[in-house]
């Protein structure tokens, strides 16, 4: 099953690629930017979508192994035949016990971990807009501020790329 943060994220990052394009396209900085923006985000909840059906995955595995251990412990159990019979059946059931045990804590460990993953992806999905805004406010009042400076390194930027291109070749 798909999780609806893929698809909405992926709808967000498609919207974010055409409003970009259209902005770009008709000179529009605030449409080309707030594209990138809605992008951005997209992909963020698309990645966060991503990673909670990692964990749901990987939580149905560990669940899964677990429960072919106990039924495996219990069909050797089931074949032993002699005076020892109980004696191995309370050593499969200990074992059984402790299968059961490491499952738990490994679907716990996994449940942290997608947990966690989800705090930092929506971390992020919340707060690019504001990232991307205060970022863009940043460069614009240093522009502002100096002019010639900030053609200066464009410059030197646009030079040092094309050098890198150059000995690329």
């Amino acid at each position: 099953m798909v999780d609806t943060d893929r698809v909405t994220g992926a709808a967000k990052e498609l919207a974010g690629k055409v409003q970009g394009a259209v902005g770009d396209l008709v000179g529009s900085n605030k449409d080309s930017v707030e594209g990138r923006a809605r992008q951005a985000q997209g992909t963020a909840e698309n990645t966060y979508g991503q990673a909670k059906d990692a964990v749901r995955d990987v939580s149905d595995r560990v669940s899964d192994t677990a429960k072919d251990i106990g039924d495996t412990v219990r069909g050797a159990v089931d074949d032993l035949a002699g005076p020892d019979k109980d004696a191995v059946a309370r050593r499969a059931g200990q074992v059984r016990e402790d299968a059961e045990s490491y499952h738990a804590r490994a679907e716990e460990s996994v449940r942290s971990a997608g947990d966690e993953a989800y705090h930092y992806a929506e971390d992020a999905y919340e707060n690019s807009g504001r990232y991307l805004s205060q970022g863009r406010r940043a460069v614009a009042h240093q522009v502002e501020e100096s002019p010639i400076a900030a053609l200066l390194i464009a410059g030197a930027i646009g030079f040092g790329l094309a050098f890198l291109i150059q000995s690329r070749r």
